[in-house]
């Protein structure tokens, strides 16, 4: 008798500390609105592509996605952006399910073959000026501010027919003219722009692995049946950074003073952390913070491509003139951050690689990606929790560190955190009562935004925070089974359902208290089952 009364008491002790340990965790995670200074902006974000779909209405062109979605094999599933959520036709309904979240922010795109269908080669297209008119009033109506994005991977087809895209010099005037358009048709309301979204991404899937348009690439990147993976995505870059100094100087010089608003660029960025605690390691990390976001804010800062980059790509990394440093310094009025998740750097110059996973980069070696391979587990072990993204891992105080690492290289940069979120495990086999009861997305929103107030208290200059995405839409190559949406849309109706993320990040943004038992009661129900 006595021994089962001490196994009792062993027990209660351990589901007590067990209770214990699962409350002190949600304290730490309990994150308020008043924590964030006044003024910042909370929203969620889309991009036209992923939800509009009416790809040939009204006049508007064919884009580059356009085709790609439609070339066999492509996207997973034989998935299109032709319909996507009928944002186009729903835009209404969509501006009412913000307004209902609270939000006091959407970040959008604007198709630029709905605008221009040919670009410069033809005619403006007025039927896309209305329809991005009405919905940026829509959400001025409701006081919603809108945060406009000129390019999220997405032009005209014809200009890569006629120009090769990116890689021809001559995009750069078509996205000046294209950007002016837009700055007189909606500048007067519009007073956030981003000029291009993730470049770094942009060239890195379409110029290095091939997985976007114009799916260019080489090996030991890719298999691709034209393209050069060691060049390409450079000489892309290069043309991206120009477009986007071009158009934010026709901005400054001809609508800033007149409308107040600001100009920036978002990357894709990734934290980094050594694989191993050596040296080697250590600057691999941060080189590969270099070769990503670096790459993209240095020269828009300062006028000049990273000193590591100079150092390990030489004569292919190409040179701005005199006249372009002078037009590309200092061109961006705030930094924009899209943060997914951390993995691991590992060095190749005094090591040998290679890559035997899925969350490893092929060809590490080579001086694209600065000699080293990232990856997202150390001996077997994830370095954080994995998401239906195979490299997007949940690590929250990566937010603290990525926006303190632009902080400390970009000092006096307002900063915008304008893309974070948490792609679903296992969609496909997922049932729709499933995928709304996503407590995961709940504990992965909870979490990053403490880490963001806790660089902000540390004394970042962070202005807004975007949620990807607003609903769940066309994700690129992955099509639709990748879901990172706050609402879940049923691709036979495309009705829009609000998942418990989307009930969270209301309460949170009106100050009510029901959410933050969400984690804590779930993790209880965890418990009992094991």
């Amino acid at each position: 008798m006595k021994s089962t009364n001490n196994s009792f008491n062993c027990l209660f002790l351990v589901c007590l500390l067990l209770l214990v340990s699962v409350n002190s965790f949600e304290e730490q995670q309990i994150v308020k609105r008043s924590e964030f200074p006044d003024g910042f902006l909370f929203g969620a974000t889309t991009s036209a592509y992923q939800i509009e779909g009416a790809f040939l209405e009204d006049g508007k062109g064919l884009s580059n996605w356009d085709v790609f979605s439609h070339t066999k094999g492509r996207i997973k599933n034989g998935d299109t952006g032709d319909i996507a959520d009928d944002h186009y036709h729903r835009f209404l309904e969509d501006v009412e399910l913000m307004h209902s979240l609270g939000l006091n922010s959407y970040r959008f795109s604007i198709s630029w073959s709905r605008i221009l269908p040919r670009g410069r080669f033809g005619k403006l297209n007025f039927a896309g000026i209305i329809f991005y008119n009405k919905l940026i009033d829509s959400l001025s109506l409701k006081g919603i501010t809108p945060f406009m994005t000129l390019n999220h991977h997405d032009h005209p087809q014809e200009l890569e027919e006629k120009y090769g895209g990116w890689l021809n010099p001559l995009m750069q005037e078509e996205f000046t003219y294209f950007a002016q358009i837009c700055f007189e048709s909606f500048g007067d309301r519009v007073k956030y722009w981003t000029t291009i979204n993730e470049p770094n991404m942009f060239a890195e899937m379409a110029y290095v692995r091939g997985v976007y348009p114009p799916a260019h690439c080489s090996r030991p990147f890719g298999n691709c049946s034209v393209g050069n993976s060691d060049t390409e995505p450079l000489i892309a870059m290069h043309n991206i950074l120009l477009a986007h100094a071009k158009a934010a100087k026709l901005y400054r010089e001809r609508f800033q003073s007149k409308h107040g608003g600001l100009i920036g660029i978002v990357v894709h960025a990734f934290m980094y952390k050594p694989l191993r605690n050596d040296d080697f390691d250590r600057d691999a990390a941060n080189r590969a913070l270099v070769f990503t976001a670096a790459w993209v804010f240095d020269p828009l800062v300062y006028g000049y491509y990273p000193r590591e980059m100079r150092q390990y790509l030489g004569s292919s990394l190409p040179r701005f003139t005199s006249d372009e440093r002078k037009l590309i310094k200092d061109s961006i009025d705030f930094i924009g951050v899209n943060h997914y998740g951390t993995l691991y750097a590992k060095d190749c110059i005094y090591s040998s690689c290679v890559c035997s996973n899925s969350s490893c980069i092929a060809g590490g070696d080579h001086p694209i990606h600065g000699y080293l391979i990232t990856l997202g587990e150390k001996d077997g072990v994830p370095i954080g929790e994995p998401t239906g993204m195979p490299r997007f891992f949940v690590v929250p105080r990566g937010m603290e560190e990525i926006v303190d690492y632009m902080k400390k290289r970009y000092p006096n940069k307002p900063m915008f955190v304008t893309e974070n979120g948490y792609s679903s495990l296992n969609p496909t086999t997922a049932q729709a009562a499933e995928l709304q009861h996503d407590i995961k997305r709940v504990e992965f929103h909870k979490s990053y935004l403490a880490s963001l107030a806790r660089a902000i208290r540390k004394g970042a200059d962070v202005r807004g925070y975007f949620i990807w995405s607003l609903m769940d839409n066309f994700e690129w190559a992955s099509g639709y089974e990748l879901k990172f949406g706050l609402y879940y849309v049923d691709r036979s109706t495309l009705n829009r359902v609000p998942k418990l993320s989307a009930k969270w990040y209301r309460d949170f943004l009106t100050g009510e208290k029901t959410s933050n038992a969400i984690s804590f009661k779930h993790t209880q129900a965890q418990l009992s089952h094991k």
